[in-house]
């Protein structure tokens, strides 16, 4: 499968969450919208700093704002665990130690020969896993901003709730 794009639903796996229990993709979004997160690892400055300004603000308007969250690394689960705790995020980190589907995705960040990390990515899912939008990390700019954010999950909610606009009284 090349990269993921707008439009193409991804495929479905099965990874180890932080407790080492197996999870399935498609069963994480539970109705909602998705943001999925793949990074290359604890040990990237850039990727410490778009946790802390970007992904564990929107958490608190995730939880209540009817959104799921996903990071994936290739890390173990203990790794990912204690990084997630040192993050105090809440959303669901799943460890790809295989690398199976950042091969499947083609999403292997190449310059990195040491660590072999996912190329840091960001998509806007349905909850049935298609593809409504892609941030391409690589570069720090490349990933979307909380306002980005925002706006993307806006208009994925407003597309998926029948129920978008307040009833008239």
């Amino acid at each position: 499968m090349p990269r993921p794009v707008a439009g193409t639903v991804l495929p479905d796996v099965t990874l180890p969450d932080t407790t080492g229990a197996a999870r399935r993709l498609a069963d994480l979004p539970e109705g909602d919208p998705l943001v999925l997160h793949t990074y290359r690892g604890w040990f990237c400055p850039k990727e410490r700093a778009y946790f802390r300004q970007v992904l564990l603000p929107l958490q608190e308007v995730a939880e209540v704002g009817y959104v799921r969250m996903i990071s994936v690394s290739v890390e173990p689960p203990e790794v990912t665990a204690a990084f997630r705790a040192g993050l105090d995020a809440r959303w669901t980190f799943l460890s790809d130690v295989d690398r199976a589907w950042q091969s499947t995705l083609d999403l292997r960040e190449v310059t990195d020969t040491v660590h072999d990390p996912y190329l840091p990515t960001v998509l806007i899912c349905a909850p049935d896993l298609t593809v409504r939008r892609v941030y391409d990390g690589y570069w720090m700019w490349g990933r979307p901003s909380l306002a980005e954010l925002w706006a993307d999950l806006r208009d994925a909610g407003a597309a998926l709730r029948a129920d978008w606009t307040a009833p008239h009284g």
